[in-house]
């Protein structure tokens, strides 16, 4: 072979190796990219924010961060939505807001009739109130939970984020819910707050109803509960480690 016919072989050996390495690098990145969704309502009751609560977001974006992990924020209307619970002395809520990144994809959020499902490996629902009102019986949530779950994907949710797994039905016919050991805001959580006598519903009751078995921890204790790949926490203290159940179930499936 002659030098000129081995350096072509060589560079267009090289050539094929940094694409394919480049390829699997996107396509890699994309498989762990996180969708999180929050809550569009501007008030629950005529003098108290809706929306979501902020370190319910804050706290598992910063353990995605630490983990490498990318994300984007998705809401029913999309734009800035509502926010309640905002605190700089709270560190993982510092980071992010003094984050320019951060602080955009929060105020350009996705909305979900603009949602790609096939660009995520988990969808995230944050809680807060305003799920109670927005994700409930949401036709455009409810067939993303499902097209991400039938295609393999994690579907993780916190605190009164489960709201939006109500009523989500798979190809079979059968609740999602149904028979899976998960929990969220509990009846109790709710009534020591006096919220009992706002929202719409009882979030733990609806749950149990839809079949779910319940699993509860003492009021305002982290608790966190993986049934595969459907991961929910129980309230704002479980936000850091439903999102590191949620990079480890990614990690787990790579």
């Amino acid at each position: 072979m002659s030098m000129s016919k081995f350096c072509a072989s060589v560079s267009a050996a090289l050539f094929l190796l940094v694409t394919s390495s480049v390829a699997f690098a996107q396509s890699h990145q994309k498989a762990d990219k996180v969708l999180i969704v929050v809550s569009s309502l501007d008030k629950k009751t005529p003098s108290l924010v809706g929306g979501f609560w902020f370190p319910e977001l804050t706290h598992p974006v910063d353990v995605f961060d630490k983990a490498g992990v990318d994300y984007d924020i998705a809401s029913p209307k999309g734009g800035l939505p509502p926010f309640d619970g905002f605190d700089l002395k709270d560190r993982a809520t510092l980071d992010f807001w003094t984050s320019a990144e951060h602080r955009n994809k929060l105020a350009n959020t996705l909305s979900l009739d603009k949602v790609e499902p096939e660009k995520y490996a988990a969808i995230l629902l944050v809680g807060g109130h305003g799920p109670m009102w927005d994700f409930v019986n949401n036709p455009q949530l409810i067939n993303l939970v499902k097209t991400l779950y039938e295609n393999n994907k994690i579907i993780s949710a916190v605190c009164h984020g489960p709201a939006g797994l109500l009523n989500v039905k798979l190809s079979n016919g059968d609740r999602l819910i149904k028979g899976r050991h998960i929990t969220g805001f509990t009846a109790e959580e709710e009534a020591s707050r006096h919220y009992d006598k706002i929202v719409p519903f009882e979030l733990e009751a609806a749950l149990k109803k839809d079949g779910a078995i319940f699993e509860e921890a003492p009021i305002f204790e982290n608790n966190v509960v993986v049934d595969g790949r459907l991961i929910t926490g129980q309230n704002p203290a479980s936000a850091k480690a439903l999102g590191e159940a949620v990079v480890s179930a990614l990690q787990n499936k790579a």
